[in-house]
Formats: C-alpha cells, structure tokens, sequence
C-alpha cells in the first residue's frame, strides 16, 4: 500500500495543481523558445508554456516528506534532484527573458553539475553505508572501486543528467521514458532491500505520470530544463545510491541511445568536414525527419523503453 500512495501523491499533486501552474505560466508569457535548426514541425510549439517540471519538483519534494525517512541516504537523491533542478530553473530564465533558445552557457552548465555530482561521489565515497560497491547486470560480480568511484561517480551523473535533458524533445517523450525507469529502478532497489530508494523511485514515477498528463501530445505544457534536469538527477542519483549504475545503461538504453546520437554525430561531423550519419540529432528528430509522425516516435520510443527496463530487470533476477 506504500508503495502505492508514493505514486499516488505526487500524480494527484500533477493533475489538481497542473491546470493552475499551465494558466500562470501563460500569464507570465513562460512560452518555449524554439531552435531555428531545429524541425519545421516544431515552429508551432513556441509559446506553449514552458517551465511545467516546477511542478514535478514540488510533488517531490512534498510527497518526499510525506513519505521518506530523510535522516538516511535517500535524502541524497532529493538534493541531487534539487540542486539539478535549480540548475535547470536558472536555465529556463534565462531563455525566457532573453527570448531565445540558448540559456546558460555550456560551460556554466557543466560546471554546476560536476559540483552536484562530486558532492555526491564524495558523500557516496567518505560517509555513506550504501553504493560503494556496483553490482554488474548478469554475472553478479560486485565490485568495490575505492576512490575510483569518485569520478566514476560524477560520470554517471553528469552524462545521465544531459542524456535525460537531450530526451526532452517530443511531447511525453522524456517524461514517459522517466516513468518507466524509474518503475524498473524502483523494482530493483526494493529487490535489493533499498526501501527507501524505491519508495522515491515511486514517487518520481508518480509526478512523471501526472505530468504526461498534461504533456502528451499535443503538449499544454513543458516540463523545461527545471523538469528535464530534475529528473536526470534523481535517476542518476537512484543507480548511484544503489550501486547499479551499469544497470541505468540498460534499463535508461533510451536516455544513452539519445545522447550517443549527438555525440556520434558530433565526432562523424568533424572527422569528415561536415559529413552527417543521423539527419539530424538527438535520435528522437532523426526518426521525426524520415516522415514519422511525434506521436508514432514517443509510443514507439516509450515500448523500447519498457522492453529494456524488462531486460535490465532480468539482468538482476537471473543471477539470484
């Protein structure tokens, strides 16, 4: 029953206050800003309200206090998701009073998410019980790293936390992919006795499905960096403070598959002075240039994602 209301909270939190915060975002002319690069398609989504992840935030935050025990570690997954959702908020701002597409630089970014993600690894590292050691899919093999774990750590981290952020770019896409990572990932921390972990994982799952709610397509709403990097924090957080990191790979293959597109990409473009694999990146606007509608991509995206949180899921439960 727990387990139930932690996804119940923060949904019914979604579906009472969304309405309200969609109104006040317009009110405040909180309109998504659309890269002039991007697809054609995508022109007709400027000005549909921006920054809805506030909301995700808050529902968990208060279905956290509702629900966890935070004088133990999984008040780290909290602060992780916080501190990247602060990042994403001053993100957002700026995009929206400078009315374009780019908020804070690259640099800036990065650099705010290595320091979240190495308080992290040092918490991890020098005064937790728990993630120390990481549990490999299919062979069991468990293996402590010592104070390599630190910036293993902020890898895992900082490159999750972007991949999550990349996938934020189709109406539920991102917010569908988390749902269901999460889900896998609250199965697998309950599996390995981590009740408050998957009580949390639960309760992101729950704010994720009250904001496809309003964000399937055609969006009224979206969740913004504030809510993209958000939640890449709390996933990333969840695989640290468990030790299944390699587990994310699997399970989060979408976030991964995204985010190797761009880079893929990237590295192609140079090498071959402006020669492309992909018609454009992240994977989600190839597949929209081939001629598939959004919707075909999202259900499409959102059924591979379910079979890699079920494969990641039977990584664990074969080596029992």
């Amino acid at each position: 029953m727990l387990y139930l209301t932690a996804v119940f909270l923060p949904f019914l939190i979604l579906i009472l206050f969304g309405p309200a915060l969609i109104k006040g975002l317009q009110y405040l002319n909180f309109g998504q800003q659309i890269r002039g690069e991007g697809p054609s398609s995508h022109l007709k989504k400027k000005g549909i309200p921006t920054m809805g992840g506030i909301l995700i935030v808050l529902a968990i935050l208060i279905s956290s206090f509702v629900f966890l025990d935070l004088s133990t570690e999984v008040i780290w997954a909290l602060i992780t998701t916080l501190a990247m959702g602060l990042i994403g908020f001053l993100d957002d701002i700026i995009k929206i009073r400078s009315k374009r597409s780019l908020g804070l630089k690259a640099r800036e970014k990065l650099i705010g998410q290595i320091t979240v993600g190495l308080l992290l690894a040092l918490y991890v590292v020098f005064y937790s019980n728990i993630g120390k050691e990481i549990l490999f899919p299919f062979t069991g093999w468990l293996i402590n790293p010592g104070y390599l774990l630190i910036p293993f750590i902020v890898f895992i981290v900082v490159g999750f936390t972007n991949a999550v952020n990349l996938t934020d770019g189709l109406d539920g896409l991102a917010a569908g992919v988390t749902l269901i990572v999460c889900t896998a990932l609250a199965v697998l921390c309950s599996a390995l006795g981590y009740k408050q972990l998957a009580i949390y994982a639960l309760i992101v799952s729950g704010a994720c499905l009250g904001f496809v709610w309003f964000n399937s397509h055609p969006a009224q709403v979206f969740m913004g960096d504030v809510g993209s990097l958000a939640l890449g924090g709390a996933v990333s957080a969840l695989a640290v403070l468990s030790g299944t990191e390699f587990f994310l790979v699997i399970i989060g293959g979408i976030y991964v598959a995204e985010a190797l597109s761009v880079m893929i990409q990237v590295g192609y473009f140079r090498l071959t002075g402006g020669k492309r694999i992909f018609r454009m990146t992240p994977l989600h606007h190839h597949y929209e240039l081939t001629g598939l509608e959004e919707a075909q991509i999202v259900s499409r995206f959102w059924i591979t994602s379910i079979i890699l949180a079920i494969l990641g899921l039977f990584s664990y439960f074969i080596i029992l």
